[in-house]
């Protein structure tokens, strides 16, 4: 990991975001800004008039008192009746268990966290991989902590969720007032019931949410979890145009809930889905569990429940992707594959991984791609063009990929700049994150 891993973005624009603004984009009159970049703009423009006629529902704070809807459940609104297969033709299920018997896939949601560091060594002794669903801002808050997510070999996904389990970093203020950059921003990671946002808020919270991600780490991810779980046919077709599958839970610790509900009740929920191993609830299939990094206390129990998961769950603990058979979970195709199912239970735990790698410009990431199944190798994404400027892919020189690691290795890149890199290594790789995060942040301001 960098020496300076635990340092945050300290930009001007970063420095100017404060994160608890209202968010102007709550009007029923808000549209895509003109002031966003066409190619941006180009994306939603694509795909609005396909876009399923299903009214929002309720408030982004989840009051859906007011809303009188269908009983038969037309749209497969979670919230209503938790339905994860969509009512409406072309668009895949919800991933909501592991397929492979008395498996445990291992996700956690709020990162990267600006305290992570202990429980990701710990998972890396153990050689352990997660799923991990992120929020935009935290992205940009601690860029290289994401970056250092990837090159851990953990697998990155789409969470949209704007407040912070961290205190702001040194020397970024909290911006207040209308005219604050942070009244265009806060839209694309507010965290809110995806059902009760416009077609436009949807497209924001996921489309900006993953070029973060991209531009942070240069990985165009692939998958997302819905805030709460609230999601409907209309929201899912914006994510599956953007070449986002959701990935939901059918079990849920409600760790994050621990200070109100305390440790001892969180601790029974984990017990309470350990023991379901016992009576034969995994005998055919597994299970994805619902927990968080958001702080201290839930990576703490994460880590102190894990080796009696592992112990338990024989069929193995892993991330989703690797529990379906996604060895190309990301656009960017062969430049990072994952084990398959079969590979991870005989022990190889890393295959292939590009460098965590910051982008000095503007390019296309992919925003639609097919990710095959089965033990494939092979997810070819069919890129679109979603950001502006000259469309150059070019890489900072510095910033070179990692070659693969042999068959059985549990190995995986280690960011850019590295302990042993050199001072002007390590100096363009802060170089080239204060320009992606300027590149970022501007971006988002426009919206």
């Amino acid at each position: 990991m960098p020496p300076n891993e635990t340092k945050p973005g300290n930009h001007q624009p970063c420095q100017e975001h404060g994160l608890d603004e209202p968010d102007p984009l709550t009007s029923a009159s808000s549209r895509l800004r003109s002031g966003i970049l066409a190619a941006d703009k180009a994306v939603f423009t694509a795909m609005e008039s396909g876009i399923p006629n299903i009214a929002p529902k309720g408030t982004r704070a989840g009051d859906f008192s007011s809303v009188t809807y269908n009983n038969t459940d037309p749209d497969c609104w979670w919230s209503w009746n938790k339905c994860t297969t969509p009512k409406l033709a072309g668009l895949a299920d919800d991933t909501t268990e592991c397929p492979e018997a008395n498996t445990w896939g291992l996700t956690l949601d709020d990162g990267p966290n600006c305290s992570h560091n202990a429980y990701y060594d710990y998972l890396l002794e153990q050689e352990q991989k997660a799923t991990m669903f992120f929020i935009g801002s935290n992205v940009m808050d601690w860029p290289l902590e994401a970056q250092r997510t990837l090159g851990d070999g953990h697998e990155i996904c789409v969470h949209s969720k704007q407040t912070s389990p961290c205190p702001p970093p040194p020397g970024r203020p909290r911006a207040r007032g209308a005219n604050s950059p942070l009244s265009l921003t806060r839209a694309a990671w507010s965290h809110p019931y995806m059902t009760a946002l416009t077609n436009e808020q949807v497209f924001a919270e996921l489309y900006f949410t993953k070029k973060a991600i991209h531009d942070i780490t240069g990985v165009s991810v692939q998958c997302w979890r819905p805030p709460y779980g609230d999601i409907d046919d209309r929201v899912r077709f914006i994510a599956t145009k953007l070449g986002l599958r959701t990935i939901g839970w059918d079990q849920d610790t409600n760790d994050w809930e621990h200070a109100e509900l305390g440790i001892a009740t969180v601790e029974a929920n984990y017990n309470a889905i350990i023991n379901k191993v016992a009576n034969g609830s995994y005998a055919t299939h597994g299970t994805i569990v619902l927990t968080h990094e958001i702080d201290n206390e839930t990576m703490t129990l994460s880590e102190q429940f894990l080796p009696t998961i592992v112990e338990k769950f024989t069929g193995g603990v892993m991330p989703v992707g690797v529990c379906h058979n996604w060895t190309q979970p990301y656009g960017e195709g062969s430049e990072y594959v994952y084990p398959n199912y079969a590979q991870w239970v005989a022990g190889t735990h890393s295959i292939s991984l590009a460098q965590p790698t910051a982008y000095s410009s503007e390019i296309p990431f992919a925003t639609a791609a097919v990710v095959t199944s089965a033990g494939a190798s092979g997810a070819a994404a069919s890129a679109t063009a979603a950001a502006s400027g000259s469309g150059s892919s070019t890489k900072k020189a510095s910033q070179a990929t990692a070659s693969a690691s042999s068959a059985g290795a549990s190995s995986a890149a280690s960011p850019v700049a590295t302990s042993s890199s050199t001072s002007a290594a390590v100096a363009a790789q802060a170089g080239g994150l204060m320009a992606v995060l300027a590149m970022v942040g501007a971006a988002v301001v426009a919206f």
